[in-house]
């Protein structure tokens, strides 16, 4: 018995370890996105996009300076690789002839992959579309957890995906990497991950408070911390095959799946940190008690009794 107590405590301690763990990811983030912004990428700002390669290998420094030489506004380069360039450049960025000269010069040996151009209004209608679009997900999902779930532990998912969108935004603003249209779809796919393991714990927990009233000597802490354990092992499982994939898209796919699957890559982290620390830890803090199921589970029994 002193064993099992001691394990339980321990589960405890960590579980409120990650929970003080969150709340201080939450606010570096706040403090990133307030202090340093977020990076938009051209789908965006809106702008010219240049990709190129080279003949021969040149770092991103010594290549940015001699496009210095024929480029007369701001642009940002970007290495793929010693060969593999883009060139980022604002909307208002005039006609010079950086790129003709570039790919004249013998000692690079310069090709043009592939040239975009993006509006400003088009890349505002877009920001737009996709804010809309996440801020329906979000009263989407608090809808279903409001139906599904008592408002505790209702609530503490919501927090929980909040949590997992506004780490992953503040690590983009902490790293100034760009913000496009594919990190914003996979805030939305985070959201949906996330869920689902909050889905998982809330569920356990729900089903060990309903057991009968000769069953309920254990408090709430021991339901939660026996809710995780039971649950943990299909949660890491399903969180390594899904990192496995995501890192081989992060590795593998290239430059324009990059921000996606680095979005992708720490969502699921903290996804499953906050599923353990906050979905399951923040209704116990809330008083979460096993009357708030067992009340429901008598009055559902009282009503099947009373048909006649």
């Amino acid at each position: 018995m002193s064993n099992s107590n001691e394990k339980m405590s321990t589960t405890t301690r960590l579980r409120l370890s990650g929970l003080v763990l969150s709340i201080l990811l939450v606010l570096l983030s706040v403090i990133g996105v307030a202090t340093k912004g977020l990076n938009f990428g051209l789908d965006f700002t809106g702008g010219y996009l240049t990709e190129f390669t080279t003949a021969v290998p040149i770092s991103e420094a010594e290549l940015a300076k001699k496009i210095n030489y024929y480029h007369h506004d701001d642009f940002t380069l970007s290495a793929q690789s010693s060969q593999h360039f883009q060139l980022r450049e604002a909307e208002q960025a005039s006609t010079s002839p950086w790129l003709a000269t570039l790919t004249q010069d013998e000692t690079l040996g310069a090709e043009v992959l592939s040239s975009s151009y993006l509006g400003s209004q088009v890349g505002d209608e877009l920001f737009e579309q996709g804010c809309l679009a996440l801020f329906a997900a979000m009263v989407a999902v608090m809808v279903y957890l409001a139906l599904r779930f008592e408002w505790r532990l209702a609530l503490g998912s919501v927090v929980a995906l909040m949590h997992d969108v506004v780490v992953v935004v503040g690590l983009f603003a902490w790293l100034q990497l760009d913000f496009n249209l594919t990190v914003l779809a996979s805030l939305l796919a985070i959201i949906g991950y996330s869920l689902n393991d909050s889905i998982i714990v809330g569920d356990r927990v729900r089903e060990l408070l309903r057991l009968d009233s000769t069953t309920q000597q254990a408090s709430v802490n021991t339901v939660i911390n026996e809710s995780i354990k039971s649950t943990l092992t299909r949660t890491l499982i399903t969180s390594g095959t899904t990192l496995a994939t995501v890192a081989s898209v992060w590795l593998l796919a290239g430059a324009p799946l990059q921000g996606f699957s680095i979005a992708l890559f720490v969502g699921i982290v903290v996804g499953t940190l906050s599923s353990i620390c906050i979905a399951a830890t923040l209704p116990q803090l809330l008083g979460l008690r096993h009357e708030n199921y067992q009340v429901k589970v008598d009055e559902q029994s009282q009503a099947l009794m009373d048909m006649p």
